[in-house]
């Protein structure tokens, strides 16, 4: 058997030492050195229309066949909840009371003197508060922005639409072939890329590092930087539509967006340079986080100095002084939101007294969900999710540079730009805290309804009192 086996272990080797050249000099010819240059070869656009028509197709063979067998269809709903208008606490208990009054009223004891406001509690005081929380826990604003959106199309992902069942044997089949595609050519494409994009980052970041501060440093950071995102960036096959490129972020700046996912930074740094602002990890993120640091100066923080506001606004404030340093990239929401809608935007950022870039991020799901759900999914499992996916389609809108107007604090500053920006990215403007998903509801909520009631009862009783 001696004999035999070494040539089959000859030509092993000589199979799979062709096969590694092959596959490495595709990467290079069509994925790394457009990546280099900035240049598209069209593959992920043809790639997605063809997508779209594969996907319509199944969407309608799913309806047709749920038709044949009378299957239901998930569908999403309407709250039920009917809309009206905006009043307030005062305005709602006056009402109550008067329809309380009036039903006394037609009893058989009349009650002489009796009007909506003259007492200091009333029992039917409470179902106000019961129903206006009846309606939070049925329409919750806040919960249903951390949860991935349910597609009216099936994108050939079980985890995308409720509807996946056996309709036939060829539907099946195509599911079963999205399968193979995703997870044994996909994939393992999107892992290389990906190893390749951050080894690069790493290794040039840190060349560039002992390189003496000047033009040519920069220079050569910012090219490496643009190279090294856009590699990773096609390791997810990410097709981004870029709108409005002259109002773009400009050194001395500050960058706000919208945030869905951690690759928001990576969409928005293939497209130009940005100094990035964290906290200090461990590990490979530590590793990367040190490398990059070198040859760009990003703002890290120590865990002990992430909550010291002072002191993040000083080192944001002193980087934005000097007009040579890249704009700053900041998340105002400071978590992750589904892209249906924008939350508070955090003041820190708004305080500082400098130009203000708006970027409105909109992802299409119907290729893959971008959102990260932290609290569902760490972060290989997101990563695992979104190297399956079938690509990573957005539009990125550039939003004219705005500025704090004389007389206007921070707070309304922020609401301004958060207002641009939903309007821009056609999403919803909310006024809740992103972090509520982690957070009981603050006691100040509590205790403002408290405060508005108490003022109400204590009006009547200083009214009484004068009378």
């Amino acid at each position: 058997m001696g004999p035999f086996v070494s040539p089959f272990n000859n030509l092993l080797c000589m199979l799979l030492g062709i096969s590694f050249t092959v596959w490495f000099k595709l990467l290079l010819v069509f994925i790394i050195v457009p990546a280099i240059f900035g240049l598209s070869l069209g593959i992920r656009t043809l790639y997605m229309k063809t997508l779209l028509k594969v996907f319509e197709w199944a969407t309608l063979r799913i309806e047709r066949g749920a038709k044949e067998k009378k299957h239901l269809l998930y569908k999403t709903n309407a709250n039920g909840i009917i809309a009206k208008e905006p009043t307030s606490l005062e305005e709602e208990l006056k009402e109550i009371r008067q329809n309380g009054c009036n039903r006394k009223l037609k009893g058989p004891t009349t009650i002489i003197g009796h009007t909506p406001t003259s007492s200091e509690y009333e029992m039917s005081d409470i179902f106000y508060f019961f129903r206006r929380g009846i309606e939070s826990i049925v329409d919750d604003e806040v919960t249903k922005c951390f949860t991935a959106e349910e597609l009216e199309s099936w994108n050939l992902l079980t985890r995308s639409n409720y509807n996946f069942q056996h309709i036939s044997t060829r539907l099946t089949v195509l599911w079963g072939l999205g399968v193979v595609i995703r997870y044994g050519f996909l994939l393992p494409l999107r892992l290389t890329l990906a190893v390749t994009g951050v080894s690069l980052l790493v290794f040039f970041t840190t060349l560039i590092g002992l390189l003496p501060n000047g033009r040519l440093k920069c220079l050569l950071s910012e090219k490496v930087h643009l190279m090294c995102y856009r590699i990773c960036v096609r390791a997810l096959t990410a097709i981004i539509m870029y709108h409005h490129s002259e109002n773009k972020p400009k050194n001395g700046g500050i960058c706000v967006a919208n945030h869905t996912s951690p690759i928001d930074v990576i969409i928005l740094a293939s497209d130009g340079c940005y100094a990035m602002v964290g906290q200090i990890h461990g590990g490979l993120m530590g590793i990367i986080q040190r490398s990059m640091v070198k040859a760009c100066p990003h703002i890290w923080f120590e865990r002990s100095e992430v909550k010291d506001r002072h002191l993040v606004a000083k080192r944001l404030s002193d980087h934005v002084k000097d007009k040579t340093k890249l704009p700053i990239l900041i998340f105002p929401e400071g978590t992750c939101i589904n892209n249906t809608s924008v939350m508070m935007f955090k003041k820190g950022s708004f305080e500082i007294g400098s130009t203000v870039y708006p970027v409105a991020i909109k992802y299409d799901p119907r290729f893959g969900e971008a959102f990260w759900n932290s609290s569902k999914f760490g972060m290989v499992n997101y990563l695992l999710r979104m190297m399956s996916s079938w690509a990573i389609v957005c539009s990125v809108w550039y939003l004219p540079p705005m500025t704090r107007q004389e007389g206007e604090d921070a707070v309304h500053f922020a609401n301004r730009v958060k207002a641009a920006i939903a309007r821009q990215g056609g999403l919803v403007d909310l006024l809740w805290d992103g972090g509520l998903k982690r957070e009981k509801v603050k006691d100040t909520f509590k205790e403002e309804q408290q405060k508005l009631y108490s003022k109400i009862l204590v009006g009547v009783h200083e009214d009484r009192s004068r009378s």
